[in-house]
């Protein structure tokens, strides 16, 4: 019997220098430098991860080291113990205690960003001015 949705995986003695792409769920537990780019699925950083590489997907959960830019359509994880070092851009980022990260964050909002909500001006205290 086949078990469905389970991640792939990259183990702690695997190292990759280049681009990784892909379609489903990856648990990177090994080394990698360069990209990896998981648009609609979920990236796992293992804990024993050392990452130099841009990570773009829907989600991504890191319990280890990485250096790069990371950028999310949906959420970012920073378990503790992990080592971020560059910038993320998510729509959600969760930060757990002793949590490591150095870089800037960008929160988006989705399309509307450009635009700021009307806002109506508060109507005058005691009546007619």
């Amino acid at each position: 019997m086949a078990v469905e949705n389970t991640p792939a995986r990259i183990g702690k003695s695997v190292e990759i220098r280049g681009e990784v792409k892909g379609s489903e769920d990856l648990i990177v537990d090994g080394h990698v430098e360069g990209t990896i780019s998981l648009s609609e699925s979920r990236l796992t950083i293992g804990p024993n991860a050392n990452v130099a590489a841009d990570l773009t997907a829907k989600d991504i959960l890191i319990l280890g080291r990485v250096q790069g830019n990371v950028v999310a359509s949906g959420r970012v994880e920073l378990r503790a113990g992990c080592a971020v070092e560059g910038d993320i851009r998510a729509m959600r980022l969760s930060v757990e205690d002793n949590a490591g990260f150095r870089g800037k964050v960008d929160l988006t909002q989705g399309a509307n960003t450009s635009k700021a909500p009307e806002v109506p001006s508060p109507a005058p205290a005691g009546g007619v001015a």
